[in-house]
């Protein structure tokens, strides 16, 4: 069975779209997943199971996300296998070791072109960078991400699709879950 790791944007962030992991965990056993597993309190579930389209399977997390909690939020799936790509072709592997919790990895819903990430790079005030990998943006946040500019809606915006990120932190927290 492919393990896959599914992130939900926007689950108890700010005070708002309320979900207890249990609950989460019980949707995807009654959705017909095996071994869901949560990592903390904001959407991060590990399972397996389903199909190997990630497509398919966001569209029906969503779906079912939707009809359970009377909420719309964008899932976005990727096998373990592809987490571990993803997490080996970090650019910024210095950060990654001396400051991982202000560099964040973002899954994407659709691969930006480069005149998207030109007109990103265009629009940082500040002394954060960015970089691509197919369906991923790397972000630095030298000053914290709390304050700066370069906001999910600005990089959703400039990039024309959706995103959630997780900080490295709690991306190899990820890995370390689906792997075992």
């Amino acid at each position: 069975m492919t393990v896959h790791i599914a992130l939900l944007r926007a689950l108890n962030v700010g005070g708002k779209n309320l979900v207890a992991m249990a609950a989460l965990r019980e949707m995807f056993a009654a959705t017909g997943f095996a071994d869901a597993r949560s990592l903390l309190q904001s959407g991060n579930i590990v399972f397996a199971g389903g199909t190997s389209k990630t497509s398919e399977l966001e569209s029906l997390i969503e779906r079912e996300t939707e009809k359970r909690f009377a909420l719309r939020a964008d899932c976005f799936v990727r096998t373990a296998a592809e987490w571990g790509e993803i997490l080996a072709h970090n650019p910024f592997v210095g950060e990654a070791k001396s400051d991982p919790a202000r560099l964040h990895v973002m899954a994407l819903k659709s691969a930006p072109k480069p005149v998207q990430l030109k007109a990103l790079r265009a629009a940082i005030r500040g002394r954060e960078t960015v970089e691509l990998w197919r369906r991923h943006a790397y972000v630095y946040y030298p000053d914290g991400s709390g304050n700066s500019k370069l906001t999910p809606r600005l990089v959703e915006g400039h990039l024309e699709t959706r995103a959630t990120g997780r900080n490295w932190n709690t991306a190899l927290k990820l890995q370390a879950l689906a792997s075992g």
